[in-house]
């Protein structure tokens, strides 16, 4: 199974232009947080129609209210992505869970305090294969420009539970890049640099099923 992933398009993504694979990843961070509109929704589910693939999913990241919004009202968020909030989507025998909540970060969305977001991670089901996330577990490809570890403790805490196959995750710009740690393979798939534009292409992988 060939996943591609991406994270952190900020309503740039016509700029990776068409992509293909088995299952497209995007982890967070579609919109643009600073000016909320259901019109980037609305282009990047465009976008995702035009790609070439058996399966996209997608999370959202702290900028992307208008999804958190959509999603609040019971409103299904893409046609043509499955949106993955605290769900299972199990494709072609391959189990894929998605969570967007972040740390930190009070006045963005997808914000949980300690206690909430520990809460979340110990909900991820024992079996999963490719855990997606916006924010990476701390002290995996996690660093700032200023050289902080931004991840979450909880979520490395829960990973380190878990037997992934793949873990997908964005929002730190700067932590591009794949880091394998004993049998997961962590992929920090942000497109953007620091100006919030496309600076990377999608990390793909061949996943043996």
């Amino acid at each position: 199974m060939r996943l591609v992933m991406i994270s952190d398009t900020h309503g740039k993504h016509e700029e990776l232009g068409i992509l293909s694979g088995d299952v497209l990843v995007h982890s967070g961070d579609f919109c643009n947080g600073f000016e909320i509109d259901e019109a980037d929704l609305l282009g990047l589910d465009r976008w995702f129609g035009e790609q070439r693939f058996d399966r996209i999913l997608c999370v959202g990241g702290n900028h992307d209210f208008a999804a958190q919004a959509k999603r609040a009202r019971g409103e299904r968020v893409f046609e043509n992505a499955v949106y993955l909030e605290d769900d299972v989507c199990e494709f072609d025998g391959v189990k894929f869970y998605g969570a967007p909540w972040i740390p930190e970060l009070e006045e963005w969305a997808y914000y949980l305090p300690d206690h909430d977001r520990q809460n979340k991670w110990s909900q991820i089901p024992a079996d999963t294969d490719v855990l997606i996330t916006h924010c990476p577990p701390h002290g995996i490809l996690d660093q700032s420009s200023g050289g902080m570890s931004v991840g979450c403790r909880f979520l490395r805490d829960a990973v380190n539970g878990l037997s992934l196959k793949v873990h997908c995750f964005g929002h730190v710009h700067s932590g591009h890049g794949q880091k394998r740690q004993a049998m997961t393979l962590f992929c920090n798939a942000a497109v953007a640099g620091h100006d919030y534009d496309i600076e990377h292409s999608p990390i793909v992988v061949d996943l043996l099923i």
